[in-house]
This record gives structure tokens, C-alpha cells and sequence, in this order.
């Protein structure tokens, strides 16, 4: 008999986020994490767990569910919770397993390495999930043998149940937007579901490792010398969004050591602003994410709407960058998060991080925790992103 458990800590302090990145624009991204400002239900204590046959696996989801799954998973389909199809093909080397996933998903990896690296993921149906809703009909005839969605969207898990289909929550919420714990939790869920698969220890090693050699360098940092760092989030030309305290901006910006200007600002996920505001915060670093096509170019040239960007210190000394586009937009907690943090730091501040090289870095971290090879030029082209398309 083989019996799995996982752990689940209850948080309240998080709300829902990027899971029901639906749409294939930015717009459509941006009104599907508005939706998912519901806190995870609270879990008060570990659930009892059935026993698990020889032919399933128990365990408890991120929503608190006690969930018996099959031992053999051959069929996958990702809802709501779009970085996880990236997160199973490279945890898998193989992307033939996933049969279904959100539009969202498929265009991240149309136009980043995903698609290069496992061109058979792309073969997975995208007409399943609008949103947070679920075509069930279209769900069953693909015959999956689990579906994964978000936690903050129970009504899903509800229609699976009703249908048969094992499904499992997966939160981003738990871990107060910091993208390191919320990797390792989900790799620590799927080494339990994908016991063949285990690289929970490996990966939760690596990360720590990375985020504490980052803090140790950036701990003496006098605070009037860190940087002021603006995440742009969404752009065009009549809308600016950024993190505030409450989005994933703000652990980015924590865990490289700088400022994140827009931390004044506690409304949930990202939050409008006006240029009379970016002026008046003058960040010295401005990071540009994949979920708007902005590139760096937009902002030194004026070239979106009639915003003029040309006064903002960041600005003025070309310090502005578009984010990594890897496996998944790097934003978001996935599979190149510890690389993407070395990347922030080493950006922020080239002279603590010069002995760093990111491209020989992250060939290592796809080796040796996944046993992934890549050559250079695939590995540099995840902080290269070059075409505007890739916002999608």
C-alpha cells in the first residue's frame, strides 16, 4: 500500500492571482487575475487520508482536498493555473503528456523555449477553458487522467468531481507572492503525485541556495543606495499597471535587494498609475513583463500613447529591461524562477553579480535539476526575448 501526504500550511494573508490568464492579449489577462481576488480557503488542519491502493496515489491539494489520483498518468489538461503546463513538460523532459491547456499557455509557449524544446506540447487542445470556466464536455472527451486548476477556483474542481475526472488544486496564493517557495511547493505537490518523477529535494536546494547567496550580497546595501525599481507590468496608450506591496513585484523587488517604488500602493494584484506618479517616484530601474509588448525601445522612444518617459532617471541612463521569456513569462512563480531571480540581481547590480555568468547558469540549473541540456544560444535567448509577439 502506498499512501502520500503533503502538508498544507493555512495563510491568509494572499489573494488569487495570474491563474486565469485565459485570453490570448493583454487586456484579457489583465481582467482574468482581477477575477481571482479570492483568498484560498483556509485550511485549519491536515486532513485524514484515506490509504492509497496499488494502483492510486492520495494526497491533499492546495485547496485542502484529499484527492486519490491514478499511480499511472499518461493524460494531463492545465486549466486555470497557466505556468503549470511549462512546469509538468520540464519536470517531465516531455511534453506529450499534456493534452489540453488555456490559450494563455499555449502562446507563452508558442513564442518562448517551451515550444522549441518540446514541440509536442504544442499539439495540446486550447478550446477546454475560458477563463475559469471549463467546457466539460470537451474536458471528458479527451479521456484526461487528472486535471490541474487553480485553487481559488473551486467551482471547477466541483465539475470534475461530478464528471469522475481526479483534479487538483494548485495555489500561488500560500506563499505571499514570494515565486521561490511557491516553485518549490508546487515541484514538493507533483514529486508526490509523479513519485517517479521526485525532484522535490533538488529543486527546493537549488532555489534556497540561489536566494540566500542573493541576500548575503545584497543584505549591506545601504538603503539610500538601492535601487528604485518600477515593474511595468501592462502598457499601452492609455493604461499603466504596476505591482504594488501585493503582487509578485514585490518580492522580486525584496529579493534582488532593491525598492519596489510602488510598494505604497496595497491594492490587490496590479494597480493603475499615472505618468505624474512614475514621475514623481523616478525609479532608477524599470523592468518591462511579457504580458504587455512594450520593449525597452517604447519607452526611450516615446513610441506608445503620448507618455513621456524621457525625464525618468531609468530612462535617461538606459536602464530599462524587457523580462526573461523562458519556458513561461517569468513574472509569474515557474520553472526558471531561481534563474530569473540571478537575473534581476545581476541586473540590478552588475558589480555584486560579475562573477555570474546567467547563460552558463542556467544551463547548469536545466542539467543538473531536470537533466535538460541546452546550448547557449537557447539559454540566452530566454533574457533576450525579441519579438513583441511574445507578450502573449
Amino acid at each position: 500500500m502506498k499512501k502520500t501526504s503533503i502538508r498544507i500550511t493555512a495563510l491568509c494573508c494572499v489573494v488569487g492571482m495570474f491563474s486565469t490568464f485565459a485570453g490570448c492579449n493583454a487586456e484579457n489577462i489583465a481582467d482574468s487575475i482581477s477575477s481571482l481576488n479570492s483568498v484560498d480557503s483556509e485550511i485549519q488542519a491536515e486532513p485524514e487520508m484515506p490509504d492509497s491502493s496499488d494502483d492510486t496515489i492520495t494526497v491533499t491539494d492546495h485547496a485542502g482536498n484529499v484527492i486519490e489520483v491514478p499511480a499511472e498518468i499518461d493524460r494531463i489538461i492545465v486549466g486555470d493555473i497557466l505556468p503549470l503546463a511549462s512546469v509538468l513538460t520540464v519536470f517531465f523532459d516531455n511534453g506529450d503528456k499534456i493534452v489540453g491547456m488555456a490559450e494563455g499557455s499555449m502562446k507563452a509557449a508558442e513564442n518562448g523555449l517551451l515550444g522549441e524544446l518540446y514541440p509536442e506540447v504544442l499539439n495540446a487542445q486550447t478550446n477546454l477553458i475560458d477563463g475559469t470556466s471549463i467546457n466539460i464536455e470537451e474536458v471528458v472527451a479527451l479521456e484526461p487522467d487528472i486535471f490541474f486548476y487553480s485553487a481559488n477556483s473551486p467551482q471547477i474542481g466541483e465539475q470534475l468531481a461530478q464528471a469522475g475526472i481526479p483534479a487538483i488544486a494548485i495555489s500561488v496564493n500560500k506563499w505571499e507572492y514570494n515565486t521561490i517557495e511557491t516553485l518549490n511547493n508546487w515541484i514538493d505537490l507533483l514529486s508526490q503525485i509523479f513519485p517517479e518523477n521526485d525532484k522535490a529535494d533538488i529543486c527546493r536546494e537549488y532555489s534556497n541556495e540561489v536566494y540566500s547567496m542573493v541576500q548575503e550580497r545584497v543584505e549591506t546595501i545601504p538603503e539610500e543606495e538601492r535601487e528604485q525599481a518600477f515593474f511595468l507590468f501592462q502598457y499601452s496608450d492609455s493604461n499603466i499597471t504596476t505591482s504594488g506591496k501585493l503582487f509578485f513585484g514585490q518580492f522580486w523587488a525584496d529579493a534582488m535587494g532593491a525598492k519596489n517604488v510602488g510598494e505604497e500602493l496595497t491594492t490587490d494584484n496590479s494597480i493603475a498609475v499615472s505618468m505624474e506618479q512614475i514621475y514623481e517616484w523616478n525609479p532608477t530601474l524599470i523592468f518591462i513583463t511579457n504580458f504587455t509588448s512594450a520593449y525597452p525601445e517604447d519607452l526611450y522612444n516615446n513610441t506608445i500613447g503620448e507618455y513621456d518617459w524621457s525625464a525618468i532617471d531609468a530612462v535617461e541612463n538606459q536602464r530599462v529591461y524587457k523580462m526573461p521569456l523562458g519556458m513561461y513569462r517569468s513574472y509569474t512563480p515557474g520553472i526558471d524562477t531561481p534563474i530569473t531571480l540571478l537575473w534581476f540581481a545581476k541586473t540590478a547590480y552588475p558589480n555584486l553579480f560579475e562573477d555570474i555568468d546567467i547563460t552558463q547558469e542556467t544551463k547548469k540549473y536545466y542539467q543538473e535539476i531536470f537533466d535538460v541540456s541546452l546550448t547557449d544560444e537557447q539559454a540566452e535567448s530566454i533574457f533576450t526575448p525579441v519579438s513583441a509577439s511574445s507578450a502573449y
